[in-house]
């Protein structure tokens, strides 16, 4: 695998959302740096393709597939993951859902449901189910995958603002419980990405952020990894934005 220059070696990572865009980036960056890497995701071909890759360049990893808005998938998941390479440090929480834009008024009550089970309560049950893990080793890194619509909000995104706002405050809380643990827990926004949720080529032709950085999901994982990466006892409950502008 190629080395970054920042080491993960021996550190055991799960990445939900693992099999495309963001997920699949940081899964591959952090089985370079070292890492044996769990891909979990919905998708069986998906993450199994991923860990193949990795596996194929020289690392270590393991295809599960979960479905973060079911507790007992999550569990299963992460046991299988602790279970396969004798422990768990680092959980990158990236799985998410956008629905349609609409307004509140004309909305639909289900997708909004949808939304805040996958983005946020998802969350919940993917940090639930680690920390217990990440206490055993005497510490971790939780990275969620955050949003700068969570700091900002805009019509017609009701439902993913308030996702991703709710996860933010999560970051926050965990990052405060956790501190005493040594485990740091910490928000990534990586801005408009090249990915199936918002391909690049669509939303510069709608003109929806002309002053922003598009990005391809490898430009992503450099961000991950330092997270990953960082000195005990450093930054937690921290957002860290590669947007340009403010949120």
């Amino acid at each position: 695998m190629t080395n970054s220059g920042q080491s993960l070696a021996g550190k055991v990572a799960l990445v939900t959302g693992g099999g495309r865009g963001i997920g699949r980036a940081i899964a591959i960056a952090f089985a370079g740096a070292g890492a044996a890497v769990c891909c979990a995701a919905r998708t069986r071909s998906e993450i199994e393709a991923v860990a193949g890759e990795i596996e194929e360049a020289g690392g270590q990893a393991l295809a599960v597939t979960a479905d973060v808005a079911d507790l007992a998938s999550v569990e299963k998941a992460v046991e299988e993951t602790a279970a396969r390479f004798s422990g768990l440090d680092i959980l990158v929480i990236n799985a998410g859902f956008s629905p349609g834009r609409s307004e509140v008024a004309g909305s639909d009550a289900a997708s909004w449901s949808q939304t805040i089970a996958i983005n946020l309560t998802g969350a919940y049950y993917c940090a639930r189910a680690a920390i217990p893990h990440l206490k055993a080793r005497g510490g971790g890194k939780i990275i969620t995958i955050g949003s700068g619509m969570g700091h900002r909000g805009a019509p017609g995104s009701s439902a993913y603002s308030c996702s991703k706002a709710g996860l933010w405050m999560l970051t926050r809380v965990l990052g405060q419980e956790l501190r005493g643990d040594n485990i740091s827990v910490n928000e990534l926004i990586p801005g408009p990405v090249n990915t199936a949720m918002m391909p690049g080529p669509a939303a510069r032709e709608a003109g929806t952020f002309d002053s922003e950085w598009f990005k391809e999901p490898e430009e992503v994982a450099p961000l991950a990894l330092f997270l990953a990466s960082a000195p005990d006892g450093g930054a937690t409950a921290q957002s860290f934005s590669l947007m340009r502008r403010d949120g």
